[in-house]
């Protein structure tokens, strides 16, 4: 018998099981809102960018697009528990980075003072092709995101458990239409903080009610021909460029910086543009020579007319105190410096989504 879903979309998302006590929905669903990505039947995992652009881009970003940093669900339910399984191709692990944060999925509630952590949902060092976690909620008719997994690659299915008589509806909507849309390295992917919502990006998205999409590639932001192309064609709220580290030199970003940001220009202009510089100043002996070059599109968007160009310098953004705990390998930021990293990002961005 044929796959129906694959045939048919609605079929799959309308999946729901009951199994004594529980009942389960497989993501993606008609009543649970997804964002940050989609779901893509062909491949049968989530994707956070257009799985066949991502392979003419690069072998790495191939790969880093099945990953889910930025993927959230969004949903209200009165249920009094809530459980998730999950499977997965590979378990990531890392030596300087929590699986927590690489693989876990992290469960905050919505409430008028702001969202409140419910649960972590963590795999352990064994569980290499998924894993499944249940907590208790309050109950009553409650606000909810689930955070995705930062580094997780090729997630196949997600699935959410509620009590069986409960009631799930789709979630609070942003406010507004368009998404942040970030481009960069590890560190805008979220390398390497210990929870998928304490990363820069997340702590915007929850202190301003505001959508994004993380497409930070690890090892892999180097603005390719084809990646410009394909970031060009995303409409934002504001738009972030932040691949600093990707480049493997100032000549690179001397090709490749304004481009990215003329090409964005162009076919949104309107958008507001955020242009930032790494923020471990402290150990990259050649973070200056690129924060200069990095400046000169500023300079040039500026020259240019566009007042709607905005620059961040990296150095600003773990502060001033205990600068050397703000990273876990001189390099990525810990929580710590995402949480300095939000702040400083926060002074920029906050006016601009007024």
């Amino acid at each position: 018998m044929s796959d129906i879903a694959k045939i048919d979309k609605n079929f799959a998302q309308q999946h729901v099981e009951i199994n004594g006590d529980d009942k389960t929905y497989l993501l993606p669903h008609k009543d649970i809102d997804l964002y940050g990505g989609h779901y893509d039947y062909e491949l049968g995992q989530f994707q956070r960018m257009d799985a066949k652009t991502a392979k003419e881009v690069s072998y790495g970003v191939e790969v880093l697009s099945s990953t889910t940093a930025g993927m959230r669900a969004r949903f209200k339910t009165d249920s009094k528990k809530f459980g998730i399984i999950a499977h997965y191709k590979n378990l990531s692990q890392m030596s300087h980075m929590p699986r927590t944060g690489s693989s876990g999925f992290v469960l905050l509630e919505e409430t008028d003072e702001g969202y409140k952590f419910v649960y972590t949902f963590r795999p352990d060092a064994n569980d290499n092709s998924g894993f499944s976690g249940q907590f208790k909620l309050k109950g009553g008719m409650r606000s909810y995101v689930l955070f995705f997994p930062l580094y997780n690659e090729y997630i196949t299915d997600v699935s959410i458990i509620v009590d069986k008589d409960c009631t799930v509806t789709n979630g609070n909507k942003y406010k507004f239409d368009l998404p942040i849309v970030y481009y960069g390295s590890s560190i805008t992917q979220g390398g390497c903080c210990s929870r998928p919502d304490n990363c820069y990006q997340a702590y915007i998205s929850k202190w301003h009610n505001v959508d994004y999409v993380n497409l930070g590639f690890s090892g892999g932001a180097r603005a390719e021909d084809k990646m410009i192309e394909y970031l060009a064609t995303l409409p934002s709220k504001v738009f972030v460029i932040d691949y600093d580290h990707n480049a493997p030199n100032v000549e690179h970003l001397k090709n490749t910086h304004y481009k990215l940001y003329s090409a964005y220009r162009t076919a949104h202009p309107d958008t507001p543009i955020i242009i930032m510089t790494e923020p471990d100043f402290d150990t990259d002996p050649d973070a200056l020579n690129r924060l200069k070059m990095i400046k000169k599109t500023y300079t040039k968007a500026k020259k240019t007319g566009d007042n709607n160009v905005y620059f961040i310098d990296g150095r600003k953004l773990f502060g001033k105190n205990d600068r050397g705990n703000c990273t876990i390998d001189g390099c990525h930021p810990n929580d710590l410096g995402f949480y300095r990293m939000a702040l400083e990002f926060d002074k920029t961005i906050k006016n601009l989504l007024k």
